[in-house]
């Protein structure tokens, strides 16, 4: 029988969203009062799992060698299995997918288009940043949402199957010195609109007291970040 990339079992992983300086318990956040409905969050989540796997697709048609080919299709392959999950969960609530991505569908083509990179690298390394931020804070959102937002945690916990596209991301940077500084430097780009993104799948904050409660959130996403930048060999 065969075994396609999208169907394998990957291990799930879990987001600890800690304060800075702590190394204790991690942070909780009641969301409750910023949080969009229910159909919103997974609308939302939806489309990002389906941009990502548009954009790692086109990548490998335009990849000639077989290596990239193979570690663009892992990663492809699980987050259109992830859309495909939480598709299936706004099924499970009686709603119709397509009704439920549509809002989105604007905004988040518009943030994909414009987050693309020149260079092939470029593109690849929006992915794996754009990708991590963002299915971190839909995990540290999702609590929210009763046993909806254990499934979804359940998903977007899977691996991402992004290891050899970060291989192949050390690699060029350890190599040249020149795509170092540019992927650097992009990186740095990216990673406020990406947060821009997060920020506004929040219903607006009616206090500082609002603002206040999510701000751990945003220094766990950052500091997560930063790992993720670490172990390419760039900073953050």
């Amino acid at each position: 029988m065969v075994n396609w990339f999208w169907q394998r079992r990957r291990p799930v992983r879990k987001l600890r969203l800690r304060s800075r300086g702590d190394h204790g318990d991690a942070v909780r956040v009641d969301f409750a009062e910023l949080a969009p409905d229910v159909l919103v969050f997974l609308g939302q989540a939806a489309y990002l799992q389906l941009g990502y796997f548009e954009t790692l697709t086109r990548l490998i048609r335009r990849t000639p060698q077989l290596v990239e080919k193979e570690a663009l299709s892992l990663a492809a392959g699980a987050a259109l299995t992830k859309h495909q999950e939480i598709v299936e969960v706004i099924r499970s609530r009686g709603a119709d997918p397509a009704e439920a991505m549509e809002p989105f569908r604007a905004s988040l083509d518009a943030f994909r288009t414009s987050t693309l990179g020149s260079r092939q690298r470029e593109t690849m390394l929006t992915v794996h940043i754009t990708a991590g931020i963002l299915d971190d804070f839909y995990l540290a959102l999702a609590s929210t949402y009763g046993e909806t937002g254990r499934r979804v945690e359940r998903i977007l916990g899977a691996d991402h199957d992004r290891q050899q596209l970060t291989q192949l991301l050390a690699a060029t940077i350890e190599a040249d010195d020149e795509m170092r500084g540019l992927l650097s430097m992009w990186a740095r780009r990216l990673v406020g609109d990406t947060l821009l993104v997060a920020r506004a799948a929040l219903l607006p904050a009616n206090d500082s007291d609002d603002a206040e409660k999510v701000e751990p959130v945003f220094t766990a996403l950052v500091a997560a970040h930063s790992q993720r930048m670490s172990a390419l060999g760039l900073s953050a």
